[in-house]
């Protein structure tokens, strides 16, 4: 982050976009680590009510933040390798500016919205969760009111911020890899997949694990391997 900021020669749209996902991951990351490696260390796996809905409302926050600012660097690549000439000109410094404000903003109002809805519940069941870190499909089965509403508001919000994203993505690579196939020389086409490569692999796993802990029905099965799939989301 402090290179991007310092050199000039990294103020582009692209490194912007990763000065940004390092400032985010670091902050994602800092919301479930130290907590979860406190208790492999000591072995306390208690935590606070006001501290577990605090961690739950950052990790949402940041998910969310992350699925759309992803699918904003495909676009820029997308741009970058289809329409080189018009790059430029079509991502400039403010429109970067105003995608990943829009970003963070949309983030910050998903959860906030979830989490506000959530605090109007009042806790009675079973004080476990099982699970690694306090996640929201996990906390809502504590409260004893009816969470029907909840569970569809975070159905709704998680189609939102997963679907559209993961499609934009889709088309940008689409575009990408076949215009890359285009490209005469093999050193030319190497290039160009080396700058699609590492994104892509994160954009596979990210989206990929999400969509299965979020939006596929709850079987047993499922539920167990949960815990697995949310390593690949929030960690790996």
């Amino acid at each position: 982050m402090v290179l991007v900021v310092t050199d000039q020669h990294l103020h582009t749209p692209m490194y912007f976009f990763l000065g940004n996902l390092s400032c985010l991951e670091t902050c994602y990351t800092s919301a479930l680590l130290p907590r979860m490696l406190a208790s492999f260390l000591t072995g306390d796996r208690t935590i606070s009510v006001g501290g577990c809905i605090t961690q739950c409302y950052f990790v949402g926050f940041f998910a969310a933040i992350e699925c759309y600012l992803i699918a904003m660097m495909s676009y820029d690549r997308y741009l970058g390798i289809c329409k080189p000439l018009h790059y430029a000109t079509l991502m400039n410094g403010s429109f970067c500016l105003q995608l990943a404000a829009g970003s963070w903003i949309n983030g910050l109002l998903a959860s906030s919205i979830v989490m506000g809805m959530m605090l109007q519940l009042t806790l009675c069941g079973p004080n476990e969760i099982d699970h690694f870190f306090c996640e929201f499909t996990e906390i809502i089965n504590l409260y004893c009111n009816d969470i029907y509403q909840v569970e569809l508001l975070i159905t709704i919000l998680s189609a939102l911020f997963t679907l559209p994203p993961f499609a934009l993505t889709g088309i940008s690579y689409v575009c990408i890899i076949s215009t890359i196939l285009r490209i005469p020389s093999t050193s030319g086409r190497r290039k160009a997949f080396s700058t699609c490569s590492s994104h892509l692999i994160v954009v596979t796993i990210f989206y990929g694990t999400l969509i299965i802990v979020y939006l596929l029905p709850k079987s047993n099965t499922l539920r167990d391997l949960n815990k697995v799939f949310s390593v690949f989301y929030t960690v790996l």
